[in-house]
């Protein structure tokens, strides 16, 4: 039998990391190749081992670094390299936010390749620790070894914490997360130990088998804090005391829910999920409005940030208080409750059913009337019906996921000729595309970034088109 041997990629010496790129690696050139680094900083120079070529790029990792970049900072997490997220932690925040601006810069341009006005300067987070009001941990029998003369053989391979990148099955136990506040860290420990001392087995995900499988904290910017522990089966006692201990040890929870979940995803978006004790949604305020956040519904990650967003789209629209806005892919109706006392009327359209139930309770909840909300794919739905039912906007708030909008939605929207759109979004290469197929009609004449994540690569950037 024939055997093929991978071939050896090569170790090429004294590279200079010249900027940074997608996906939070950094990024050098080496005669015409382009090559995406990982555990880089712009300004160093290091060995680099190739592990990946095609043959207009390539991938490598440092191996030897002959000089150290003084954008470099030392990073606060212990789990920093071996933990997906986080990946630009040991750069400075003023160069992260520089290079996030640059992102935003060169994909309006080069894929854009519209006129643009100048771009402000991208707005900081006031907090770059503790400013995520969700995470969601997973456990594991596979918890990756961190020392490379481990191995398995009596050790506690029980693990609660994050994915590792590229390795589905395998869990890195995390101790602290800089990333959600106190006392986000003490109940995943909490719950990690209780589980280990009382033999409650952790999921496997390759044999689907196994009691714990996730868990998920979040918080309000009121105090409220709601824990949600998804089962893979019922073990109806191990789960009540397990639930009663969260109860009885962490009087901060004013939401705690659970899940049986026997499916072969983790996802809880099709699942029944139960209160067991306190009320089946935590309420987050933002001005003189009140949201209610239950186990399934979309929050911006990032409260305090999130209002700042709010305010910079509310700005752009300038809304003189006779407005019709649509705003299209709307969520839980956030930033449609957010702009209604602006405006005589917002009608907004989400792909997702019960982001549409959140977004009428939000309404009923702050009192607000002049909101109407639909489910349903945004191309059926926004169709020449639905206009001549509620009318020819006068103003378009988009928001849509990373992919961008659809051609059919960009050609509707064109077809509308509102006077302005604001378009958020959390991809700038997505959002230059439409912007470019809709400059027949609209220039682009505010660009304001934003920035919801510190550590990560990723932006959120808001531009305001206005018709020609």
């Amino acid at each position: 039998m024939r055997r093929f041997v991978k071939k050896q990629l090569p170790l090429i010496e004294n590279v200079s990391i010249t900027d940074a790129g997608s996906e939070g690696k950094a990024v050098a050139k080496i005669d015409e190749l382009v090559v995406f680094v990982q555990n880089a900083v712009p300004g160093d120079v290091a060995d680099l081992q190739l592990v990946m070529k095609k043959k207009n790029f390539a991938e490598a990792r440092a191996v030897k670094f002959h000089h150290y970049s003084e954008k470099r900072v030392v990073p606060i997490c212990q789990h920093f390299g071996l933990c997906g997220g986080c990946k630009w932690q040991n750069m400075s925040y003023e160069w992260q936010l520089f290079y996030k601006q640059k992102q935003v810069t060169d994909n309006l341009t080069r894929i854009g390749k519209i006129e643009l006005p100048t771009i402000t300067p991208i707005l900081p987070s006031a907090q770059t620790q503790y400013y995520r009001n969700k995470l969601e941990y997973t456990f594991s029998n596979k918890k990756w070894l961190t020392n490379l003369n481990e191995n398995d053989e009596g050790i506690d391979m029980n693990a609660l914490g994050f994915h590792i990148p590229q390795r589905f099955d395998k869990i890195l136990d995390i101790e602290h997360c800089h990333l959600q506040a106190a006392p986000s860290n003490d109940i995943r420990n909490a719950i990690r130990d209780y589980a280990i001392e009382r033999n409650l087995s952790f999921f496997d995900l390759k044999s689907q088998q196994g009691f714990l499988r996730t868990l998920i904290i979040r918080s309000s910017s009121n105090g409220e804090l709601m824990v949600i522990l998804t089962f893979f089966r019922e073990e109806e006692e191990s789960r009540i005391a397990l639930l009663n201990f969260v109860k009885s040890h962490f009087p901060q929870v004013t939401s705690l829910m659970y899940v049986i979940n026997s499916k072969g995803n983790d996802t809880i978006q099709d699942q029944e999920v139960i209160c067991f004790y306190g009320a089946p949604f935590i309420t987050e305020q933002m001005e003189e409005l009140s949201f209610r956040i239950g186990p399934k519904s979309f929050y911006q990650t990032n409260s305090a940030q999130a209002y700042e967003l709010y305010k910079i789209a509310r700005e752009f629209a300038d809304f003189k208080g006779h407005e019709l806005v649509y705003d299209l892919y709307t969520g839980t109706g956030t930033i449609a409750n957010f702009i209604a006392n602006k405006v005589k009327k917002v009608v907004g359209i989400e792909y997702v059913p019960e982001a549409i139930e959140d977004a009428k309770v939000n309404s009923s909840l702050n009192n607000i009337s002049n909101t109407v909300f639909y489910a349903g794919d945004m191309s059926k739905v926004l169709n020449d019906a639905f206009i001549a039912e509620n009318g020819n906007p006068d103003c378009i708030i988009t928001d849509p996921p990373r992919a961008g909008m659809s051609p059919d939605v960009v050609e509707k929207l064109l077809q509308l000729e509102a006077s302005k759109i604001v378009y958020v979004s959390c991809n700038a290469a997505t959002q230059a595309r439409d912007l470019a197929l809709m400059d027949s009609k609209y220039k682009v004449t505010k660009v304001q970034p934003v920035d919801m994540f510190p550590h990560t690569h990723h932006v959120e950037n808001v531009v305001l088109l206005e018709l020609k």
